[in-house]
């Protein structure tokens, strides 16, 4: 086999290869039988034209026969009337006219042999379509369930790759959520501590340690106050006047008793506020 010969049947080869794949066999199935019908067709208007023309030698081998009949007649009412000249010829017409039936009579018989022969293929052909149809409904219902099943296991392959990478996703997502959870009740541990408080303000923590000491002087000194004013009270309560009853006494000794308590208290309130 030469280069040249070589190429072209490599060449042929895959064209055939495309074609294979491009092809649609239902679509091949469909036209097949469409082809078959049309043969079909063919053999029953061949049938019907075979069975006109015999028709036509029928009808003019009637004729033929009415001829020969009308012949016969005439020729014996011409020895009736002693015209045996006429009779002759009638008798020769009659001859001509029954050889041209029979050589219809042959004619008509091949043609109902003929007849006979494509009704037979007619009905060979109609059953081998009949058959072919099955056949294809068959195949053609294999086909489509080949492919579907082949289409859902492609779909299932592409699905289990698909799968791994929702499993991966899952997997990222879960671990987002995780951080997301532990940074929220981080921030809420922080909100509830107060740390917000302090990294909103603008003071350091020296500020706050020094209004903390402020804070505490400034207590210290009030109950310092406090108590000196406390002190001179008794000093004064316990050294009368001479013009001050024992009674007065009392009643102011208890009026300071209540404003005390009514500070400390109001000292105490602040302080658990």
């Amino acid at each position: 086999m030469g280069i040249l010969s070589r190429t072209s049947y490599v060449i042929r080869s895959k064209i055939n290869s495309v074609l294979n794949r491009a092809e649609d066999p239902t679509q091949t199935l469909d036209y097949s039988y469409e082809q078959m019908r049309d043969q079909l067709q063919q053999v029953k208007r061949g049938i019907a034209d075979l069975t006109t023309q015999k028709k036509r030698l029928e009808m003019q081998k009637r004729r033929l026969e009415e001829n020969v009949d009308k012949h016969n007649d005439q020729a014996r009412t011409a020895v009736q009337q002693g015209r045996e000249d006429l009779a002759r010829r009638a008798l020769e017409k009659k001859k001509t006219k029954m050889n041209q039936i029979e050589d219809l009579e042959r004619q008509i018989s091949q043609l109902q042999s003929q007849q006979d022969s494509l009704i037979d293929q007619k009905d060979e052909l109609q059953n081998r379509i009949e058959e072919f149809r099955t056949k294809k409904e068959t195949m053609k219902a294999r086909h489509e369930a080949a492919k579907a099943s082949s289409t859902v296991s492609e779909a299932m392959t592409a699905t289990g790759e698909e799968f791994e990478d929702v499993g991966r996703a899952i997997e990222r997502a879960e671990e987002q959520t995780e951080d997301m959870e532990a940074r929220a009740a981080a921030l809420d541990e922080l909100h509830e501590s107060g740390a917000f408080d302090d990294v909103l303000s603008d003071k350091d923590n020296i500020d706050r340690e020094l209004e903390a000491l402020e804070t505490g002087s400034g207590v210290d000194a009030e109950l310092e106050t406090l108590k000196s004013e406390m002190g001179e009270g008794e000093t004064e309560a316990s050294e009368p006047a001479a013009d001050v009853d024992e009674e007065a006494l009392d009643d102011i000794e208890s009026e300071v008793d209540e404003e005390v308590e009514a500070e400390l208290a109001e000292l105490q309130d602040e302080e658990n506020a």
